[in-house]
């Protein structure tokens, strides 16, 4: 059975899609009003914000401490633009402050019935998703931050010595996947979760042997963080979190010849999200071509951070133009244009970045 190309793209936060944001949040007993005039304070910047179109507020009827932020974007690009800024990560950190727990969901919006929706006034970019995304129901996610100039061989000795954590989460999660790569100063960790991303974060987090991992570290990050204050460890993370905003993988299994690997783009001030645009665009491009070296692609982008992890059939020589993401010098031109050059000027970079672990789990019996 042929697979349709439009199949073979399982994510991607540039087709133009309504965005539906749910916020799950269980708080601290007593905060309830705390809770409450903090968002009042925030509802009003939100609005504001380019290609927010609602949001509502809901409080559990069963349990007081439980409440529910729905919002609706016009795009996904436009409220990740949002909530990977520094400025959004100042606003919430009063209601994070509140929590005990918060589990953020994204969905793309697909169908609307009722005449409520009929009737709404909504831009005109607003679109539907024209059809389901199909998948294996894999969440993928990664995490960067930086580590002090000079201390890369010790920090990479660290990140590969530890013990990988348990598979199984629980009876719905599992993780699949964990590939650490270094280019410079700069970490980037990736993972593949089957089932529940935020619980599978939260358990690889508690587990003694990462934990410990965690702690060794710590002397060497260029930004400050206290894991024993749940504030500073969020936060942290929250800054370090890069979402993947597009995935396209062959039909055909995984075999033992494909390797996998990061490219790391440095984008210009502001050109972060066309960047991550832009490729997703060669990428789809590529997998038309039937003898594409690439098998799969994922691309993470926050802010000016974009990262294109790789898995490739043969030699990352061989086909280079298309492993990087171009294909002749016009594309190659638009690369210059969203990239900083070595040297502030001339050819854009892009930088193969040295991989330190590639861990998977153990297949299930």
């Amino acid at each position: 059975m042929t697979t349709t190309l439009s199949e073979r793209v399982s994510q991607s936060a540039f087709d133009g899609s309504m965005l539906r944001v749910v916020l799950l949040m269980d708080l601290h007993e007593g905060t309830q009003q705390q809770f409450f005039e903090a968002y009042e304070k925030l509802r009003n910047d939100i609005a504001s914000v380019p290609g927010h179109i609602s949001d509502q507020l809901c409080q559990s009827f069963e349990n007081p401490s439980q409440w529910l932020i729905t919002s609706e974007w016009e795009s996904a690009p436009q409220y990740l633009a949002w909530v990977n800024s520094e400025h959004h990560a100042e606003q919430v950190r009063p209601l994070g402050a509140c929590a005990r727990s918060m589990r953020p969901l994204k969905f793309t919006v697909l169908r609307e019935t009722g005449r409520g929706y009929d009737q709404a006034a909504r831009p005109p970019t607003a679109r539907l998703q024209s059809r389901p995304r199909l998948g294996a129901g894999i969440v993928r996610h990664a995490l960067t931050f930086t580590v002090k100039p000079g201390s890369e061989k010790d920090v990479a000795s660290i990140l590969s010595s530890y013990a990988s954590p348990a598979a199984r989460v629980d009876d719905h999660t599992r993780l699949c996947r964990t590939s650490l790569f270094m280019h410079g100063n700069r970490v980037v960790r990736t993972v593949e979760v089957q089932g529940d991303l935020m619980a599978a974060l939260r358990h690889v987090s508690e587990q003694p042997e990462v934990r410990a991992v965690e702690e060794a570290i710590n002397p060497y990050l260029e930004q400050d963080r206290d894991l024993g204050d749940p504030e500073s460890a969020r936060m942290f993370f929250m800054r370090a979190a890069v979402p993947a905003v597009h995935h396209i993988a062959a039909p055909e299994p995984e075999s033992a010849e494909v390797q996998r690997h990061a490219v790391f783009y440095p984008a210009k001030p502001g050109c972060g999200q066309a960047l991550a645009r832009f490729l997703a665009r060669q990428d789809e491009e590529a997998a038309r071509r039937p003898k594409s070296p690439v098998r799969s692609s994922s691309i993470f982008q926050r802010d000016d951070i974009v990262v294109r992890l790789i898995d490739v059939h043969g030699p990352l020589e061989a086909d280079p133009e298309t492993v990087y993401g171009i294909s002749g010098p016009r594309k190659a031109a638009v690369l210059d244009r969203l990239t900083l050059a070595p040297d502030g000027r001339g050819r854009a970079a892009h930088h193969t970045m040295k991989l330190i672990t590639d861990r998977r789990a153990p297949a299930q019996s």
